[in-house]
């Protein structure tokens, strides 16, 4: 008899032998190992002279000039500094402060007119002042914690934009204005008529009195100790000029304090 062939029945057919005796070959997968992106900023800059010549190179440190930028500790620590600037004497003087007589200007009654005491009431002219303004303390405060992330940030932020400047041998300058403004002329070149341009600091290590003298009848510079240094002053400024030795002094007051 002849077999019938059902479309419904499926044959399997059998597995290819493989070459390696039915055992799979297993190769082994190429694991990429991602290398941890390490952001590595560049704290190297120039240290030049009095003159505008590089002299060699420093490394900043880390805690200063690559810390995070905390805009809105920045912006309190501003503030602060600013309100703090408000010596709070404004000072109005009452009907009982104004200086005269205390006669009655006019009899109680006949005369037709409002009644009236003596005539320094605060209605006429001369008179005290009525609610007037009197000496209030306004100083607001901050942790010194916060004071020094917002300067680290500060200084954070003028590096980045390229304004700060190391300059060595500030202590062989001449106690001349013209000396020192020639100076600034070489080292920032924003210098124009005898005439800086641009608001400056210079800080320095300690007190120098060559530089202060030098640097006292400067418009738009300011000569300050590194120590003393503030947010609002870093901030408030185009060319943030450093002496090399202040650089460390600074590092040691933050870490210190």
């Amino acid at each position: 008899m002849a077999k019938i062939k059902d479309p419904k029945i499926q044959t399997r057919l059998p597995a290819p032998k493989r070459s390696d005796g039915g055992q799979g070959s297993k190769e082994p997968k190429k694991i990429q190992k991602q290398k941890s992106a390490t952001k590595t900023s560049n704290l190297t800059v120039d240290v030049v002279d009095i003159a505008g010549k590089k002299k060699g190179t420093m490394e900043l440190p880390k805690e200063l000039f690559d810390a995070a930028v905390n805009t809105s500790l920045m912006a309190q620590a501003v503030r602060v500094y600013q309100i703090n600037q408000r010596q709070g004497g404004a000072i109005a003087q009452t009907r009982g402060e104004v200086t005269g007589s205390r006669r009655k200007i006019w009899r109680q009654k006949g005369t037709g007119r409002a009644r009236h005491g003596d005539r320094y009431a605060s209605i006429f002219v001369g008179g005290g002042k009525a609610h007037g303004p009197r000496p209030r303390p306004f100083e607001k405060s901050m942790s010194r914690k916060m004071k020094q992330l917002a300067l680290c940030s500060a200084l954070t932020s003028q590096f980045k934009n390229e304004r700060v400047i190391v300059v060595e041998g500030f202590e062989k300058l001449e106690a001349k204005t013209k000396a020192f403004i020639k100076a600034l002329n070489s080292i920032t070149g924003h210098v124009k008529h005898g005439k800086v341009q641009e608001k400056m600091i210079v800080a320095t290590p300690k007190k120098i009195d060559v530089l202060y003298r030098a640097g006292r009848n400067i418009e738009n510079l300011t000569v300050q100790d590194a120590r003393l240094l503030h947010t609002y002053d870093v901030l408030n400024t185009k060319r943030l000029i450093f002496s090399k030795d202040a650089i460390s002094v600074l590092q040691e007051t933050i870490i210190k304090s």
